[in-house]
This record gives C-alpha cells, structure tokens and sequence, in this order.
C-alpha cells in the first residue's frame, strides 16, 4: 500500500493542506502515520475517505455533520449524489470516483465509472469535463517528472486505451483544408496528451498526421516537407532549457509563415516559443477548437 504526503493529498481531493492539518484535531476525521520525522503520510484509505468528503463537501454539507458520519453513512450518501442535476457536482463526483478506483487498481470500478461518464455526457463532452480534470488532478497530463507513481500509470494505460479506441472509431476525415501534424520532439515521452489531442482534432472531422513521442528532429523534417502541413501540434513537459528547444526548432523545421506552431505544457517553454516564433499556447483543449 503506497503511503502519500500531505500535499499529494491535496492535489487528489482539493482540499489544502491547512484545512486537513485543522480536520485531524477539530474532528479526527482521520489520523495518518507519521514518520521518524514527524512527517504526516496518509494510507489509501484515508485518501478514498477524503475524497468522498470533497464530494459531500461540493454538495454542501457541511464538515461538522460530515464527521459525525459513520463510513458507511458517508459512502450512502456519496452514492444518493449520482442522482443530481447539477452537472458540475456530477464531474466533481465522477471524477472522484475514478480516482478512488485509481488508487484501489480497480479496474471494474474504474470501467463502471467510465461508463456511467460515457452514458450521461456523450464521449466529447466526458473528454472536456471529465477526464482532462482528472488527468491534470492526478498529475498526468503536465506532469515533470520522469517516474510516475503506479497507480498514476494505471489510469493512464486504461485513459490511453480507451481515448486510442475511441478515435479508432471516428470517421475519416472531412475537412481536407486543415491538416494537423501531431507529435513530441526528442526527449518527450509523456505521450496521453497528445492523443487527447488527436481525439479532439479528428472528432471535428479534421485530418491529422500522428507520429507519437520522442520523434527525431530529421524525421519531423522530412514529414513537413512531405504532407505540407497546416498546423504542427507538440507538448512540452520534460525538465529542458527552453533556449535548447528553441535552437532546436529553429535549425531543424523552418516553418515559415504557412505552418501555425501550437504548443502546450511547460508554461516557462511554451511562452518562450510564442515571443521568439509567434507560437500559439493551447492552456486548455477548449483552445484547440479555435483553429478547428
């Protein structure tokens, strides 16, 4: 059982750490193992526990009540909530849900919840307001680190199938005037944005050339010169010096003034790119429906 720091904690539930810490002695809604440091580390359970206080919290009741609740009680009334109208409540409680299956490796859980997404809000709308959330909650979509913990790679494998089946099912492309050419450049593995991306393209019915991560610089060369693209798509999310990655493009693609560079991720990078070659920063995957 993985044991997760105080501010994991927070980026899992949305609750801050502060509000945890005054949680624990106003009501001992939870007690976590402490280190031979005295550092906090809180167990999956405690983290499925708070999880489903955020979501009776975004509900609005109140946490005074909340504590008073047997764990039986809270996991009834998280389950009544499934019936509310309020779609913001429903994407906060599915998302939740899916990240509870997450840390469980519940993969029954994980495909019940996805469905029940799926039937409620169609599969674009689920793409937007569900599971783009749940990927940046997690830490997948912008992540910087080389290594994510296993139940992150768990949700990715499972979002990365199902986005790669979904887009298997969209039909060809009608909009032959926008071409896309999607990829990362040399050093960039972390691949389930892109193919969110992929998804968002296609399912607009525009053309898209996919050539995944790690692509080498001669190799994006030779496809630019070959299909003419209208756009080229990248993500930026490994540790590197933006200067690096501009000389980078600079010497190895010349795209002139035909082709749009958008590009998403580091913030650091991505604002570089826009000043020194007119880049265009996609924050949000709502951006890319303005150049569809």
């Amino acid at each position: 059982m993985r044991l997760y720091q105080i501010t994991e904690l927070e980026q899992l539930t949305g609750i801050k750490a502060h509000t945890i810490r005054i949680w624990e002695k106003r009501y001992n809604l939870i007690e976590p193992d402490r280190t031979s440091t005295n550092y906090r580390r809180y167990n999956d359970e405690q983290v499925k526990k708070l999880l489903n206080v955020s979501t009776l919290l975004s509900n609005g009741y109140k946490i005074s009540k909340i504590a008073a609740l047997t764990e039986k009680d809270i996991h009834g009334k998280v389950f009544e909530l499934n019936s509310s109208n309020n779609e913001d409540i429903i994407c906060k409680n599915f998302i939740n849900d899916l990240v509870k299956a997450m840390i469980s490796f519940d993969e029954p859980a994980f495909e019940k919840t996805y469905s029940a997404v799926i039937n409620r809000f169609g599969l674009f709308d689920a793409m937007l307001n569900v599971f783009y959330p749940l990927l940046n909650n997690i830490g997948l979509l912008w992540s910087i680190n080389n290594v994510s913990p296993a139940q992150e790679h768990f949700a990715s494998c499972l979002l990365k199938r199902k986005i790669m089946s979904a887009t298997d099912g969209l039909p060809l492309a009608k909009n032959k005037k926008k071409k896309f050419l999607l990829l990362l450049v040399p050093g960039e593995l972390h691949e389930i944005s892109l193919l969110f991306a992929n998804y968002i393209i296609r399912s607009k019915g525009c053309e898209t050339i996919y050539l995944g991560q790690d692509v080498p610089y001669e190799n994006i060369s030779v496809v630019l010169k070959q299909i003419k693209p209208n756009f080229i798509l990248t993500f930026f999310t490994t540790p590197k010096d933006e200067k690096a990655i501009y000389s980078d493009i600079k010497k190895n693609l010349h795209l002139g003034e035909s082709i749009k560079l958008l590009v998403s991720g580091s913030s650091v990078t991505t604002q570089y790119l826009k000043d020194k070659l007119g880049a265009h920063i996609i924050s949000h995957p709502k951006d890319l429906l303005t150049f569809l």
